[in-house]
């Protein structure tokens, strides 16, 4: 007779959802003796609208929520306890109930360049196609490599790299922190620093959700949160969050800590065509979140007043890649 789990957690169904949904189960277990009972907790696999739609741009199906909005109503339902996203898919404003109980130590944020023939992104020769579903990715590219073709390119890891070895593209790029999550490392050709391609905000970050009233459950994810991820993604998607609204831009961000107690934020916004790029940075101390969220907020307040009237000209659509 099967036992009801103490905590049932949603997740896409994806290899890389399913693999950080078990990283988060297995930390659990060991935090909590409770937890370490083979039934005491269960994987529920939930298909979102970014899963479902594959053959259509993300920008024609609608921007936010396409990877959570059904896991966020079977968590508001009760239907599961806990969630487990890649945080660049988390929208900035979380469903009425829910909160973000923990970030967990977050992956390399880079970019990963793949291509069975070239060495590296400048390498590609004119006229060359790259594979992205990431406005942010293709944006940056246009704008430092005019010459090259970018054509929309969904689905999971193996999907993309099957286009790519069938000849549908020249390259792709992925986020370094799915192939390491995945062991695929050695399917990136060269990782690609963050003065080449400014990474997506939390990208590397996986955060679980619980509904706010759930105290026993908060205590439970208390324990997998790492301080220093959190408050590098509190200030990036505060950044996100002021520049995103009526405007939805290709936006790029990271913090980074460069020493203890010190942040350094860049932040990027630019047209979808690759054009007109605004770039911001700061260093300063942050001894709290709160200072994290200002440090993310004044980097979006120079954009926008930089942009000024402009400002609309670089509508597009936030990304979302479902963590790749």
């Amino acid at each position: 007779m099967n036992m009801t789990p103490l905590l049932r957690i949603g997740t896409r169904g994806s290899p890389l959802a399913l693999a950080q949904a078990h990283a988060a189960r297995d930390a659990l277990a060991a935090a909590h003796p409770e937890l370490a009972a083979p039934e005491a907790m269960r994987i529920d696999v939930i298909k979102t609208t970014g899963d479902t739609v594959q053959d259509r741009p993300l920008s024609e199906i609608g921007g936010k929520g396409l990877f959570t909005r059904e896991i966020d109503d079977a968590q508001t339902g009760g239907a599961i306890d806990i969630a487990v996203h890649s945080m660049k898919d988390v929208p900035t404003v979380l469903e009425d109930g829910l909160v973000l109980a923990a970030i967990m130590p977050r992956e390399d944020p880079r970019d990963a360049f793949i291509s069975v023939q070239y060495e590296s992104l400048a390498a590609l020769p004119a006229g060359a196609v790259i594979g992205s579903a990431s406005l942010r990715r293709a944006a940056q590219i246009l704008s430092r490599y005019p010459h090259l073709t970018v054509v929309n390119f969904r689905g999971n890891l193996q999907t993309r790299l099957r286009k790519l070895n069938e000849g549908v593209a020249d390259a792709t790029m992925l986020a370094m922190a799915g192939l390491n999550r995945l062991d695929m490392a050695h399917v990136a050709t060269c990782p690609l620093s963050a003065d080449e391609m400014l990474p997506a905000v939390a990208q590397g970050a996986v955060g679980i959700t619980c509904r706010a009233d759930d105290d026993r459950t908060l205590a439970w994810v208390a324990a997998l949160d790492c301080p220093d991820s959190h408050t590098r993604v509190i200030a990036e998607r505060a950044f996100l969050g002021r520049l995103d609204g009526s405007c939805r831009t290709p936006i790029a961000a990271l913090a980074e800590w460069t020493q203890p107690g010190t942040l350094r934020f860049r932040g990027l916004i630019i047209r979808p065509e690759g054009s007109d790029p605004l770039a911001t940075e700061r260093t300063g101390l942050i001894p709290d979140r709160a200072a994290a969220e200002a440090m993310g907020a004044d980097a979006a307040e120079d954009l926008i007043a930089r942009a000024g009237d402009a400002l609309p000209a670089y509508r597009g659509l936030v990304e979302h890649g479902g963590g790749l």
